[in-house]
């Protein structure tokens, strides 16, 4: 497998040349790896079947394991997960922002990308520039998992280090060198009562009980 392609982004204003390269290279099957303000993470196109695998693999997740869809706004989200209203408002009250939520998978998920017991999946809104960029270009959800290397608690943060340890695994890794320490906060909503799977960056105090 080839290289990785390391592209130094600014971390600011993303050169709109590089998130329509990157784009495109998802749309015909790239796995990607980007910084975002809770560690690095793996993202790839909704329908990229051997980029969920690929992510399985880096990571040696589970079957079982909770894949996050980012998400550019509410309005996406919506088209992914049900919402109610009281739901919508704790989330709502926290976002954009550094959690991860875990809410039921509407028909218009794929059923491989849901928890196949559960039919859960996990979203995430995030005001990172560069991943809303990557978003609104691509014009629907993206696919993506903290990098958490296996043995690991905390996500990389370097792209350097990533491009380093992931050049024959991944696509393209995105560095704006700039990039969060802790993983965003994982909480489940999918029962109507919140319970707090990981804790991360994102203060949890509002969703115990």
């Amino acid at each position: 497998m080839a290289m990785a392609r390391y592209e130094d982004v600014h971390p600011v204003d993303p050169q709109p040349r590089i998130v329509t390269r990157t784009v495109e290279k998802m749309r015909e099957g790239a796995l990607i790896a980007y910084p975002t303000s809770s560690g690095y993470a793996l993202g790839c196109a909704l329908e990229n079947i051997e980029g969920r695998e690929r992510m399985q693999r880096i990571r040696h997740l589970r079957d079982d394991h909770h894949y996050t869809l980012l998400c550019r706004d509410f309005a996406q989200l919506g088209q992914v997960v049900e919402v109610s209203n009281a739901v919508f408002r704790a989330v709502k009250a926290v976002t954009p922002g550094p959690y991860t939520f875990i809410l039921p998978a509407t028909p218009e998920v794929p059923r491989r990308l849901a928890h196949p017991k559960k039919r859960t999946v996990g979203v995430r809104i995030t005001d990172d520039p560069l991943a809303q960029l990557l978003l609104a270009e691509l014009g629907e959800p993206m696919l993506t998992t903290t990098l958490i290397m296996p043995g690991e608690d905390a996500p990389m943060t370097e792209g350097w280090l990533v491009k380093d340890e992931l050049d024959h695994l991944v696509d393209i890794v995105l560095d704006t060198g700039e990039c969060g320490v802790e993983p965003t906060t994982v909480v489940d909503l999918s029962t109507g009562t919140a319970e707090v799977l990981r804790y991360g960056s994102g203060d949890a105090s509002s969703f115990e009980v």
